[in-house]
């Protein structure tokens, strides 16, 4: 097979272990660069000159023009196997990662069932997913109330961190936890390597009923208000000044809660903060009635704060963009009715995340580095995977994705998964084309195509010592 225009010669196929790549742009830390990257046993064992390997030809990839970078890192996936394989598996999910560039996915704990709130249920997960990923998978555990003699032993089985949330999480089995269960987990927690997770919205107690038209976005919007996420941010802030625990906040979408996260950092806070697609390619005014595939929490909101986050990222005061991929089955969002107070809210988007960043952030001041630092290298220092993934550096995981900053394309349909033609995102036009995607060293997708059998790694993370080994887990 051979890469389009851009390309130079490309006769590996799919599911070659590949022993070089070459491109005149390639995105080194700081700098794109022409460059010949040496892949050994599935790292990165050199980076020459382009033009210098004497490797075998065989298995060289040659893409001329187009960019090669390290593969895309997406901390917040909601797949929702075993129980809810309905919603999303694991091989429709990691196929969708594998078609936008994505090369490792970190694993919600909730909607699958069981949640991922004991080491018991997540021995149930990676059997669930063993065998089935196109991409590499690592997994978050999660705190409800009561759960916090788990999460040592959760840590010790190889999860990331952890996630709660600060309000209803929409699923029974899932529970949010109140101050004191915070207190409890985040006493666990110090000492460790890892990092809590915040869905950060807190129930306002005094806020009257909204009514009206529940087929109007406006309503649904007024029910979660930005003041919400901003006392649930400086809860959060407080806390993670107290415990010294690292703490992050998923899926930001108010810019007034930024004021505290900078003051937070400046304090000595031990705090990052990420934002989604949505919110940076959204905005509420242009949300049709009826259009429940645009609902999601906390919500989409006006454009001025879509303009404002935007800022944010250009300051520095955002550190990564994810894509919360939170997909359902077509009743759940209750398209008949149209009711947004009554719609599952999640947005899919997985395979979707390069292209709709670089869509809206060329034409912003940001460079292809600004794209890998957003999306590759600093969410795998919030996972613990610095040193292995999210830059091109000799020793790491030969992670890459080669695509075209250049070009533009109607995204018509979304591949591998049913579930994702519930999008907000089909018809857009779109600048950024994904044309293959590496893992380890092995060619996983080209054009369309996926490697026939998944190769994709269950990754378990150390954040925390191993027990001695005739300790017990409890």
């Amino acid at each position: 097979m051979s890469m389009a225009t851009k390309a130079g010669s490309m006769n590996v196929t799919l599911g070659s272990r590949l022993s070089t790549i070459r491109s005149r742009r390639v995105v080194i830390e700081k700098t794109i660069t022409s460059a010949d990257i040496i892949i050994t046993d599935g790292k990165i064992s050199n980076i020459l000159p382009w033009g210098k390997s004497r490797g075998s030809q065989e298995q060289l990839l040659d893409v001329g023009e187009l960019v090669v970078m390290a593969g895309i890192i997406d901390p917040h996936v909601h797949v929702n196997e075993p129980g809810r394989t309905a919603w999303e598996g694991y091989r429709t999910a990691t196929q969708s990662a594998a078609a936008g560039g994505i090369t490792t996915i970190v694993d919600m704990p909730l909607n699958s069932l069981p949640p991922t709130t004991t080491v018991s249920n997540f021995h149930t997960k990676l059997q669930a997913a063993r065998g089935q990923c196109y991409v590499d998978v690592a997994f978050w555990g999660g705190v409800i109330p009561h759960n916090q003699v788990e999460l040592i032993p959760m840590l010790q089985a190889g999860v990331a961190g952890f996630k709660c949330f600060l309000i209803n999480s929409g699923v029974p089995e899932f529970p949010h936890v109140r101050l004191m269960d915070l207190h409890s987990a985040m006493s666990e927690l110090q000492g460790t390597r890892s990092v809590l997770l915040f869905h950060a919205e807190l129930e306002d107690t005094k806020s009257v009923p909204v009514t009206g038209d529940p087929t109007q976005y406006e309503m649904f919007l007024t029910s979660r208000p930005d003041h919400m996420e901003v006392a649930a941010v400086e809860m959060v802030a407080d806390l993670c000044l107290q415990y010294k625990v690292r703490c992050h906040i998923v899926h930001l979408s108010s810019a007034l809660s930024l004021p505290i996260i900078r003051k937070a950092k400046k304090a000595g806070a031990p705090i990052t903060v990420e934002t989604t697609h949505h919110y940076l390619t959204l905005s509420a005014e242009n949300i049709p009635p009826g259009a429940t595939y645009y609902k999601c929490c906390p919500p989409v909101r006006g454009h001025s704060n879509k303009e404002a986050l935007w800022n944010a990222i250009l300051q520095g005061n955002i550190d990564m963009v994810v894509s919360d991929h939170s997909p359902c089955t077509p009743d759940l969002k209750h398209l008949q009715d149209g009711d947004f107070q009554k719609a599952w809210g999640g947005i899919s988007s997985l395979q979707f995340g390069l292209s709709l960043f670089w869509t809206s952030a060329r034409i912003r001041g940001f460079s292809l580095p600004d794209v890998s630092r957003l999306m590759s290298s600093n969410p795998a220092k919030l996972c613990s995977l610095e040193g292995r993934k999210g830059v091109i550096k000799i020793g790491c995981d030969a992670d890459l994705v080669i695509w075209d900053p250049d070009s533009e394309f109607q995204k018509l349909k979304a591949a591998s998964s049913c579930v994702l033609q519930l999008t907000p995102y089909l018809g857009f036009l779109l600048w950024g084309e994904v044309v293959a995607t590496v893992i380890q060293g092995t060619l996983v997708y080209h054009k369309g195509k996926h490697v026939l059998q998944p190769t994709g790694e269950l990754i378990l993370i150390r954040t925390v010592d191993s027990p001695e080994p005739d300790a017990p887990y409890y």
